[in-house]
């Protein structure tokens, strides 16, 4: 099974270049943040309301990065809002995940990764993918959550307001299908604590990179 982190990196590169280049690289680092936090509520190490997020079970995941996220959120005291967690985890974190989450997608057989140069001088790595079942099925997976009726997984729901909150959906969703399904978008997000803190956070970002074009 795939993690919320390596779900977003697959959904997000774009197949051609191997690069993720729908994200702005702050709103990447929160999402990365979002996707940990995410995780570990589902596996109710952590418990979060609007005021605070908490530390419920210390026992290790078993995972390294979601237990650094773990002993980060433990060593902090008092209790701290969403919102601090996301923007901390964004700037000490965020390039962590990343970087697990591209190995793990390789080492899984789903992305390979290319070296090159870049002015012949700068490394840089692209990472295309290797084959297209996880993503068609990740994809279909989603798509019948937005498009069907019934009420999704818990994973998915979450998954949906992660990628709502990254404005990722129209990678799953044609043009004609984003309008009838805005309302089922809304309502599935609305369910997630995490992904509404982070679809907040995402938006300050694209407002203050927006501010120089206004001037």
């Amino acid at each position: 099974m795939l993690t919320f982190a390596e779900e977003i990196v697959l959904l997000a590169l774009d197949e051609r270049e191997g690069v993720i280049t729908e994200l702005p690289h702050q709103a990447l680092h929160t999402a990365m943040a979002g996707a940990v936090l995410m995780e570990l509520s589902l596996l109710n190490r952590v418990d979060a309301d609007a005021k605070q997020m908490r530390v419920v079970d210390t026992a290790p995941t078993g995972e390294p990065i979601l237990d650094a996220v773990l002993m980060d959120l433990q060593d902090r005291h008092p209790e701290h809002s969403l919102a601090y967690w996301l923007n901390r985890l964004a700037g000490h974190r965020a390039h962590e995940i990343l970087r697990l989450s591209l190995a793990g997608l390789v080492g899984k057989g789903i992305l390979r990764e290319e070296k090159h140069r870049f002015l012949w001088v700068f490394p840089d790595r692209r990472y295309p993918r290797r084959q297209d079942r996880e993503f068609m099925e990740v994809r279909a997976r989603l798509r019948q959550a937005l498009l069907g009726t019934d009420l999704p997984d818990v994973r998915d729901i979450v998954l949906i307001s992660l990628l709502n909150a990254c404005r990722l959906i129209p990678r799953i969703l044609s043009d004609n299908e984003l309008p009838r399904a805005q309302a089922r978008i809304a309502q599935l997000a609305r369910l997630d604590l995490i992904g509404q803190a982070l679809a907040k956070s995402i938006r300050e970002i694209e407002f203050a990179l927006s501010l120089p074009m206004m001037l």
